[in-house]
């Protein structure tokens, strides 16, 4: 293999989160929207600290193989950067555009006279009830994971001074509170509501400082290969474990005298903690709760547009016989998936459903279907990604509901997640044996099918849906790996851990060889990441023998484009706008005949090596020609497209026209035409 050059995977990550910044900087868009774009940044921050930075912080300097220490160091310089960026952006746009619309965001400042009263009236009958005061050094006190605090340094009437801590209930209580007179809107921060009355709280003593701070925590599940997950109590207790991990990130507003960081690092036992001086307000993630509810500050709406057309005698089912059915979220209704769902619940022919469940709506309704299909006699077989980050006790709660309604739950082991999205419905007619099958890039969840852009594909292909049905054969034996005996030769389906490698550097070889030989070569790729060397490396291959290279890439990229000798027929897109770009497909030319895949997995080493993906051919030519569309329409972007250098940086595109991919696509899906 040739000595390629690679970007670093978490210095990539925290550009894809500069890119949401550059959003939220963005004047064309709706200010509150913008304000959204803050929140998310300050949301995926939060999530860096609770799951990467644990990883950098455990390298020990002095066996430093990979360059781990050096990649903190970095990380911690860019955030500090980007950090800065975010404060200058709040306090000289955001709070100034909002005061020309006659809100008031009270940011570092007293609260105006006039509605101080009923301020006092909310801390009084709405907040004190919630307050709880900690003296460390009288009583046991651990600062919870991602928690606001108040340290209040008190003196008392002889002299001596002492720290207190408040906890702020904001996950009990609203962020923000909203006071109008006439002519204002005036919106406080809760813990500024409980500062300003702070005195009451602490009646016998001086108060000489408050300061805000917070503590994020390792937020990763240890799982030791050997649990056994089907053990749903040794489960529970890990995930309440979860936010008792170390700390690996103390942050603190400006200006905190040195000696009560030292103090308040000693009494937390935060020596392994990174300190890091944000700014004067934390969790700033909540600032899409800002009570404005002005139409003009967010996007207009889109209604999303059918997808799937039924004649009221028709069944889903009997459409899906007949041809190929593809719904694009959310610019398409959820609603044909759903009725999947509904019509196997109660569907005379289906005898079995099989389906991967990897996120779970909070109010399911595709789980309730599977609950009522195992109710009426149906065999349900449900695979539950317990360990879908974030999401592990939604996912429980729900597989405790379906088991107790008999369905059969199968959970992954700890070495291999399960994150295909597929589905598979087995039907007895005239007494032979049909499949039907709902294949899809994300997850089977109606509520991010609202803003994440994937693709649903539901199909009669039988060649198909036979090798999914083999895999749920392969699941249901629950192994850690596949073995030698458990090898399914899969013709149709890339499926990790099997063929899903060696398959996709079959299809790039495939355009070397068109390239090599003189013919046209090209692939179009979109993946939320791409990490993976063994394939990042054939791309380079690829592109050395002229192959053209288009890639949109969402978020991680270790791939560096437009390197002479390496990359040079290589781009990189990332587009970020109202909808998360979610979907993965995978095009490429073959001489004209254009093969296309979608499925689950991004190319990074987790979804190659550690789980099980599913990805898959789209066969239908009508529905090939519309994915290509959409692929096409995004490639055009100069609106929300930024093309990544070889520096790493984020360059706007450049091109004739307002050229805005997300409205595109929805036009084009709503009339058929671009």
């Amino acid at each position: 293999m040739n000595s390629y050059t690679f970007f670093n995977r978490d210095l990539s990550w925290l550009t894809f989160n500069e890119r949401v910044l550059m959003e939220a900087e963005n004047t064309e868009i709706p200010l509150m929207e913008r304000i959204r774009f803050l929140s998310i940044y300050s949301s995926n921050l939060d999530e860096f600290y609770r799951v990467r930075m644990p990883v950098l912080m455990s390298v020990d300097v002095n066996d430093d193989r990979q360059g781990m220490h050096n990649t903190y160091t970095n990380a911690q310089y860019v955030i500090n950067v980007q950090q800065e960026r975010f404060g200058r952006l709040l306090q000289n746009q955001i709070i100034p555009a909002l005061a020309a619309r006659h809100i008031t965001l009270i940011y570092k400042q007293e609260i105006p006279e006039e509605i101080k009263q009923a301020v006092s009236d909310v801390f009084f009958n709405n907040i004190l009830g919630y307050l709880r005061l900690y003296q460390v050094d009288r009583q046991s006190f651990f600062a919870e994971n991602n928690k606001l605090y108040q340290a209040v340094v008190l003196e008392n009437k002889a002299g001596k001074e002492q720290m207190e801590f408040i906890a702020i209930p904001s996950s009990q209580l609203p962020r923000f509170y909203s006071f109008n007179t006439e002519t204002q809107q005036f919106i406080v921060f809760l813990e500024d509501i409980i500062c300003t009355h702070s005195a009451y709280l602490f009646p016998d003593q001086k108060i000489t400082g408050i300061y805000q701070v917070k503590i994020t925590r390792d937020a990763e599940l240890h799982l030791d290969e050997g649990t056994d997950e089907e053990n749903i109590v040794q489960f529970e207790h890990l995930l309440k474990q979860r936010d008792l991990g170390p700390a690996t990130r103390f942050l603190i507003q400006p200006e905190i005298p040195l000696r009560y960081i030292y103090t308040m690092a000693s009494m937390l036992k935060l020596s392994r903690a990174a300190i890091i001086q944000g700014g004067f307000y934390h969790h700033l993630r909540d600032l899409d709760s800002i009570p404005v509810k002005q139409e003009m500050f967010s996007y207009p709406k889109l209604s999303p547009v059918r997808a799937v057309f039924l004649r009221p005698s028709e069944t889903l089912f009997d459409l899906i016989n007949q041809k190929d059915q593809l719904v694009n979220v959310p610019y398409q209704q959820y609603d044909p998936i759903l009725r999947f769902f509904n019509e196997a619940a109660h569907d005379s022919f289906t005898e079995e459903i099989y389906v991967t469940l990897y996120r779970v709506a909070a109010q399911s309704r595709i789980v309730t279907a599977l609950i009522t299909a195992a109710q009426n006699g149906k065999k349900v077989t449900v695979m539950v990604e317990l360990k879908a980050r974030f999401d592990e006790a939604n996912n429980l709660k729900w597989a405790t509901e379906m088991k107790a309604a008999g369905v059969r739950i199968l959970y992954s082991n700890a070495a291999l997640k399960v994150h295909a999205k597929v589905a598979l419905v087995r039907r007895r007619i005239n007494g032979g044996q049909q499949y039907l099958g709902l294949l899809a890039t994300g997850n089977l969840n109606e509520s991010t099918a609202k803003f994440y852009t994937d693709h649903v594909l539901m199909t009669a292909r039988q060649p198909m849906l036979i090798e999914l049905q083999q895999l749920f054969g392969y699941l249901r034996k629950k192994k850690k790996r596949p073995a030698l005996e458990d090898q399914i030769t899969f013709n149709k389906l890339l499926v990790a851990g099997f063929n899903l490698l060696p398959g996709f550097i079959t299809l790039i070889d495939r355009e070397i060889a068109y390239a090599q030989a003189g013919r046209e070569a090209s692939l179009i790729i979109k993946m939320n990441n791409l990490e993976e060397r063994v394939l990042i490396s054939k791309l380079y291959e690829a592109s050395q023998a002229g192959v053209k290279i288009q890639l949109i890439i969402r978020s991680i990229c270790c791939l560096i484009p437009g390197i002479k000798g390496q990359s040079e027929n290589i781009t990189v897109t990332r587009i970020v706008g109202r909808y998360l770009e979610h979907g993965r497909l995978f095009l490429f030319q073959d001489a004209g005949r254009q093969e296309l895949f979608m499925g689950s997995s991004d190319w990074m080493n987790r979804n190659i090596y550690s789980r099980i993906e599913v990805c898959f051919p789209v066969e239908d030519p009508d529905l090939k020609a519309e994915l290509i569309t959409l692929l096409n329409l995004q490639l055009k972007d100069n609106v929300q497209a930024v093309r990544l250098n070889a520096r790493m940086e984020q360059i706007r595109v450049d091109g004739n026209g307002q050229h805005h991919s997300q409205e595109e696509i929805y036009q084009f899906l709503k009339t058929g035409s671009t």
